[in-house]
């Protein structure tokens, strides 16, 4: 039996794989793919900065517009791939010539490019479900990823940038009577409106984790960002963080000039505060919240430290990545940041964190630390 010839370029006669093509929609994808590394960025240096990188408190919901955006450029960069590699892949099967350096640096250049990429998207999609079946830890590989796939473009860019400033303005497309006979006679307007009509139909149907409006639609999100205890979703339940129950001798212990301790009621007959404030994960989902409770400015104070304090916040959950965290001085002065003690009119859920809990604007929800114990003023 004779096996049938492998492809060559010639086995593609449309004429959508064409580099005008291929270039419209790698701006399309270039921005999602820029929108995704940047918040990301911002995202990553929020939780693990150094030391001199300092983020603004306000305005207070810059974190969940920056991570809603993060997962959904991320999302709609899938049907963008997809697309982008349909228009270029007869290129993949054309002859290599040993001695020309710049077709094999553009050949490997893809391979990582895609092949990062794709590995990114997929264990992207894996953490806003919150299943995590590899041995690696997710957030670093992550990032280490993202710089890959940015070195990469730069790479595939650098060598194909001849040909992508050659087709950047609009070229005519081919006559019907041009047209090669097996092809259906999609246009690249057509093309162009499908690939676009696809991304944003999968933006929309996403997007409704983060955004209320968009809710109902949200068919694609993995969470509904006003189901949970109080209408407000649960990431690490208290079950999971190995709180089991809060004896009835807790207090919340403050280190600082002076040392204070504190039972729930004590807490409770402070000065209290009210806070509108968003819970905004990694995940892209989000949900806005009534927070009260005691500013942490005003603990400072009782303590004897300076309300821009640099604060460690201590809590009972064991083990895990966030059982600490701290808050730097822009947000422990902020009026908004609390200890908070109630949600949404009523006493903290166990699961939120009760009896107390940070809340403060612009911040990750993972930095939003449940189950406090301890305050440490350490600058």
């Amino acid at each position: 039996m004779k096996l049938p010839a492998p492809p060559t370029e010639k086995s593609f006669p449309s004429p959508l794989h064409h580099p005008r093509v291929a270039t419209v929609i790698g701006r399309w994808l270039g921005t999602a793919v820029a929108v995704c590394f940047l918040t990301g960025l911002y995202s990553h240096f929020q939780q693990d900065g150094p030391a001199w990188l300092q983020f603004p408190s306000r305005p207070a919901s810059m974190y969940r517009v920056t991570q809603g955006l993060h997962v959904l450029s991320g999302t709609v960069a899938v049907p963008l791939l997809l697309a982008k590699l349909w228009t270029v892949y007869p290129k993949l099967f054309a002859k290599l010539n040993p001695k020309a350096l710049g077709p094999t640096i553009e050949r490997l250049s893809i391979l990582v490019l895609v092949s990062a990429t794709a590995l990114e998207l997929f264990i992207g999609f894996l953490n806003t479900v919150q299943w995590y079946p590899w041995p690696f830890p997710f957030r670093q590989t992550h990032y280490a990823l993202a710089w890959i796939i940015v070195g990469a473009l730069l790479v595939h860019l650098a060598v194909k940038l001849p040909l992508i400033r050659a087709n950047w303005r609009r070229t005519p497309e081919p006559t019907p009577e041009s047209l090669p006979p097996d092809v259906t006679g999609l246009t690249r307007r057509g093309l162009f409106r499908t690939v676009a009509g696809a991304a944003a139909l999968v933006g929309i149907t996403s997007v409704g984790q983060s955004a209320p409006p968009l809710g109902p639609v949200a068919v694609l999100a993995p969470r509904k960002p006003n189901v949970g205890p109080q209408s407000l979703p649960v990431n690490r339940t208290a079950e999971a963080a190995g709180v089991t129950g809060i004896s009835a001798d807790w207090r919340l212990t403050i280190v600082g000039p002076r040392q204070l301790s504190y039972t729930l009621d004590e807490l409770r007959r402070l000065p209290q505060s009210r806070s509108s404030l968003p819970i905004a994960c990694v995940e892209g989902w989000s949900q806005g919240a009534r927070w009260e409770g005691v500013r942490i400015r005003d603990l400072l104070e009782l303590c004897g430290a300076p309300a821009e304090s640099r604060v460690r916040v201590v809590s009972m959950e064991k083990g895990g990545f966030y059982a600490t965290s701290e808050l730097p001085e822009t947000f422990a002065a902020d009026p908004l940041t609390l200890l908070a003690l109630r949600l949404n009119g009523s006493e903290l859920a166990l699961d939120h964190g009760f009896p107390a809990r940070i809340i403060a604007p612009n911040r990750p929800g993972v930095l939003q630390t449940k189950w406090v114990q301890r305050l440490e003023v350490v600058g």
